[in-house]
């Protein structure tokens, strides 16, 4: 009954918000919004032909929220999982995935799902999202409008080869995760930044030193520790978000009223404290690059399954500092308490207060 009660809701609101066909973004043009999409990303240097890759250094390496230790080699095949007492058993595909066409989804998204700012958290989603999303992606009905995306394009290949038994399997790992309550990402309003290069897809890392430079119009997403989170892949390192100046107030006008007609009140499909409803996702302590990519993608079309015609009708009117100061104020909301209790209730809770300890 509740199931047919939330279907029945979206179609009320999609029929209310239904979209003209949105502006493609042209496949050679990157998308305006680099600090969400890494656009200022220097080109891919091809290997040297015959050369032989380093070994990885061999000597156990630890992180301050754990006591376990693992080689290189252990955390780059997905043996090192730094927090185990996060999950349950990991399925074969999140484990290990299936060579050579199905890479392991932990790579990406990490053994608890919750990734980081260069791909999706997906820790807590709805199973029902879980699977259209798989599905959109399977169908080339969720692409980026970043054509340089690269993740984006291997998680579309992996969607195709993978059976509809493995993304379900996977679908429920993830879904049964609650995603933290706090302490994952701090935003923090700002004029100056520290200096950054970009070191993959669209993950951001300090400069040595502590040069630092304006932020201008745009969020600078970091990971507090560089070699927990970039070399170690510790999925409990957490990440500070940068932020222009007053982006906060103006996001929350966005969010909470629809700032006099720009869009609509994301209460209406995401929850009273975006929470998340039903099949519709939570956003609150997300990264800011990945909703704004999610935003962006949606009001330009490049994101065209079921429930997408709502949110490009909901983004239309929104420009590039719109969707900045949105991002801003929606990574910085806390959990709301019924999703922290069943955060606390977890085993990562304890893990979590061991280590700060």
């Amino acid at each position: 009954m509740k199931k047919s009660v939330w279907i029945l809701a979206i179609a009320f609101f999609a029929i209310a918000f239904i979209a003209t066909a949105a502006p493609q973004q042209d496949s050679q043009k990157p998308a305006p919004m680099p600090w969400a999409y890494a656009g200022d990303a220097p080109p891919n240097t091809p290997p040297v032909p015959g050369a032989t890759p380093p070994a990885p250094d061999p000597t156990p390496r630890h992180t301050p929220t754990s006591t376990l230790s693992f080689t290189i080699a252990q955390v780059r095949t997905g043996e090192g999982d730094w927090h185990p007492e996060d999950h349950g058993q990991m399925p074969n595909i999140v484990a290990h995935g299936r060579p050579p066409d199905v890479g392991r989804c932990s790579q990406c998204h990490l053994h608890n799902g919750r990734g980081r700012m260069e791909n999706g958290p997906v820790a807590g989603l709805p199973v029902e999202y879980f699977l259209q999303t798989m599905s959109d992606f399977k169908n080339g009905y969720r692409l980026s409008a970043e054509p340089r995306k690269g993740n984006a394009k291997r998680m579309a290949s992996m969607a195709k080869a993978m059976t509809d038994d493995e993304i379900r399997a996977a679908a429920e790992y993830y879904g049964s995760i609650p995603f933290p309550s706090e302490g994952w990402i701090k935003v923090v309003e700002t004029t100056t930044v520290p200096k950054t290069k970009l070191e993959s897809d669209a993950l951001r890392i300090k400069l040595e030193g502590n040069e630092t430079e304006p932020i201008g119009n745009r969020i600078v997403e970091v990971p507090d520790n560089t070699e927990a989170t970039s070399e170690l892949r510790d999925d409990h390192s957490p990440f500070t978000a940068y932020v222009p100046m007053g982006s906060l107030k103006k996001g929350e006008a966005l969010v909470t009223t629809g700032g006099g007609g720009k869009t609509v009140q994301c209460a209406i499909c995401h929850g009273a404290q975006l929470e998340g409803i039903g099949p519709v996702p939570a956003l609150v302590g997300r990264s800011p690059n990945y909703i704004g990519r999610q935003i962006y993608d949606l009001q330009h079309g490049a994101r065209k399954g079921p429930w997408s015609g709502l949110m490009q009708k909901a983004t239309e009117k929104l420009t590039a500092e719109d969707i900045l100061n949105i991002c801003a104020y929606i990574s910085s909301r806390p959990v709301p308490s019924a999703a922290k209790a069943a955060f606390d209730k977890a085993p990562v809770a304890s893990a979590a207060k061991a280590a700060a300890n």
